[in-house]
């Protein structure tokens, strides 16, 4: 009986938890179909009466909300396909290579994670500058080519592949990166999708390093495009909100489709330390 009245309780403190939770998003939602009397209203109408869609037609004509999509598709898949890439190689060679020095060349690594990208900002700024590359796309996705969780997400995977799988191909003939690419991966994939959409909705959610390297409009990513857009329709709360909806859509879609193999992927690398 006390068993089921802590679940009870327990159960119900999370329900309330979920609703903190879910009510802004709720909000903002039933705000981009309303009219701007009746965004204040109390009570809420969480259902507006009546409907309006003309907010959204303004995100999609009044700005180039199509331009800003595009500009941040481009860099968020460009900078997944190179993290995840990179990632994979320099974790592999974490885990399965032996050479001297391995596991403190890692303890350093893994320490950057502790230094905020804040400290960093001017000193990438220069070499971007110096590169001529200010202004550009390319400046965007260099900056998220190098991942140190991502490397320590994979390395943790890799960890948990048998040994005996590795020397067996090895001694059959497979060189490293054969044995990389016909053994490890295949089993690694778990893991490969979690840092996928992990940095896919990082690079999607970006706001500083486009802020700091994009000047042209034409060039903006989404949450760039939208700040803008928000600065053009100061007090109009309905137009904004259709205009997160917007910039929203794609990040729901990717977690809705690929939650199981977020969570298998962070279970399983975390089996080894």
């Amino acid at each position: 009986m006390k068993k089921k009245i802590k679940n009870s309780i327990f159960y119900m403190v999370m329900f309330l938890l979920s609703m903190v939770m879910v009510f802004p998003f709720l909000w903002m939602i039933s705000t981009s179909f309303k009219y701007d009397t009746q965004v204040f209203t109390i009570p809420i109408e969480w259902i507006p009466n009546p409907v309006n869609l003309s907010n959204y037609v303004k995100v999609w004509t009044e700005e180039p909300f199509l331009i800003f999509y595009k500009n941040t598709a481009l860099v968020a898949v460009c900078a997944t396909v190179g993290q995840v890439v990179i990632s994979a190689f320099a974790a592999y060679a974490f885990a399965k290579i032996k050479f001297a020095g391995r596991n403190f060349v890692f303890g350093l690594y893994i320490a950057t994670m502790m230094v905020p990208w804040h400290t960093i900002m001017i000193p990438q700024y220069q070499i971007i500058s110096r590169l001529q590359l200010t202004d550009t796309h390319l400046a965007l996705i260099m900056g998220q080519l190098a991942s140190a969780f991502g490397i320590f997400l994979l390395r943790q995977f890799f960890l948990t592949i048998p040994d005996e799988l590795i020397e067996a191909a090895r001694i059959d003939g497979a060189g490293e990166v054969i044995t990389f690419g016909r053994i490890v991966l295949p089993q690694a994939k778990p893991a490969l999708a979690t840092l996928i959409i992990f940095t896919f909705i990082q690079v999607w959610n970006d706001y500083m390093a486009p802020l700091i390297y994009l000047n042209t409009k034409e060039k903006y990513t989404i949450q760039l495009g939208l700040k803008f857009f928000q600065s053009e329709h100061t007090m109009q709360y309905t137009i904004i909100m259709a205009g997160t909806v917007c910039a929203l859509i794609p990040i729901l879609i990717v977690f809705l489709f690929f939650e199981k193999q977020i969570t298998s992927g962070m279970i399983h690398s975390g089996l080894k330390g």
